[in-house]
């Protein structure tokens, strides 16, 4: 019987009830877990976020929302610490347009004379904090993908006029032509030869969210291609992403080290290289340990990286720090050890300089 008001309740003023999360949390939550798992998901994120419309009704958000590009929106989250995810860009170029507050009761956020570039998804979660330990509430979020259509710009419009797409063969690969117009119709095309490349539903794919999914990149995909969308007009051409196959070993990096030298005499220079080839997208980090380093011997030590064509096709990333020891003296004498470390791990190699 007390669950009956609360929804009577709901729809009227969702930025005030408190009962609900509650109520969802418990009941709804264990009684459809088994049978409805991906809506419970959906329902469970547009349990907090609400759009304002006009007389301060609110609305509850859909998984996608369509607007017109000029339109102004504002989004709450209900909660006392709330956690905002917008498109990236926003951030990056510090748009005045955005304003996100933190007020008692919600999260506030509001964009002010959208674009198209604005499309993307938009999310809000609670924060739960003990002490300087904050982590996410996974039962209170709430997310939506907002389309801000434009008919000048169907595809949403990027900082580049070209960008690399890399092709790894156990994962898949995102040619970012997202459109702003949902109900475009987008097609793939190779620049050369040129032809349009069939999307088959299985290999390739199409998510109006993502753009053109390979779920299985091959080397025979690499090349330049492009989209094209249709929408009541003329259509329209999106940049060119350049596709670069990349075959290396997953894991902790595969290292390299040597010296200019194995044996050197006082007062000369002696350089000792780490290099790593690995996959383009993946950052190596460097440390060492040199037989100087406790007496605070001062060495130069310079990191960089390039991208190397390996055969037809095949891109690599070669990353390298390089050890400078500047006056050799008998204290430089002895190992130079190189730990290189990426995601999956880390791999410590050595060498030895002695002095003659």
């Amino acid at each position: 019987v007390r669950g009956q008001p609360v929804k009577s309740k709901h729809p009227k003023e969702p930025g005030e009830n408190k009962i609900k999360p509650i109520n969802k949390k418990v009941k709804p939550k264990a009684s459809k877990m088994k049978e409805r798992e991906s809506v419970d998901s959906s329902l469970k994120s547009q349990s907090i976020l609400t759009q304002v419309m006009d007389k301060g009704h609110f609305q509850k958000l859909a998984p996608t929302l369509s607007l017109s590009a000029g339109q102004s929106i504002e989004l709450r989250c209900k909660g006392s610490n709330v956690t905002w995810n917008y498109p990236s860009y926003l951030d990056t170029f510090k748009d005045s347009r955005l304003s996100i507050k933190q007020l008692d009761r919600y999260g506030q956020l509001i964009l002010a004379n959208s674009t198209a570039a604005d499309t993307g998804e938009y999310s809000c979660w609670l924060q739960l904090c003990n002490g300087n330990k904050c982590r996410k509430d996974e039962t209170k979020t709430g997310s939506t993908y907002i389309f801000f259509t434009d008919k000048e710009e169907l595809f949403v419009p990027t900082p580049s006029y070209f960008e690399i797409v890399y092709l790894n063969p156990d994962k898949p690969a995102v040619i970012p032509c997202r459109v702003t117009t949902p109900s475009a119709k987008v097609t793939l095309h190779r620049e050369f030869p040129a032809e349009e490349i069939e999307t088959d539903g299985t290999d390739i794919v199409y998510d109006v969210k993502k753009g053109f999914v390979y779920q299985h990149p091959t080397s025979d995909h690499k090349g330049i291609v492009y989209c094209k969308a249709e929408s009541q007009g003329a259509p329209q051409i999106s940049i060119k992403y350049h596709l670069l196959y990349v075959e290396v070993p997953k894991g902790p990096p595969s290292t390299t080290i040597s010296a200019s030298s194995s044996r050197a005499d006082i007062s000369d220079s002696v350089h000792v290289i780490c290099t790593v080839l690995g996959e383009p997208d993946v950052d190596v980090n460097f440390r060492w340990q040199y037989p100087g380093q406790e007496s605070e011997r001062p060495v130069i030590i310079q990191n960089f990286w390039r991208l190397i064509n390996r055969g037809i096709g095949h891109t690599t990333r070669i990353s390298k720090s390089i050890l400078l020891v500047e006056d050799f003296e008998a204290r430089d004498a002895g190992n130079y050890i190189c730990i290189a470390q990426n995601l999956q791990g880390e791999t410590t190699v050595a060498t030895k300089v002695e002095l003659n």
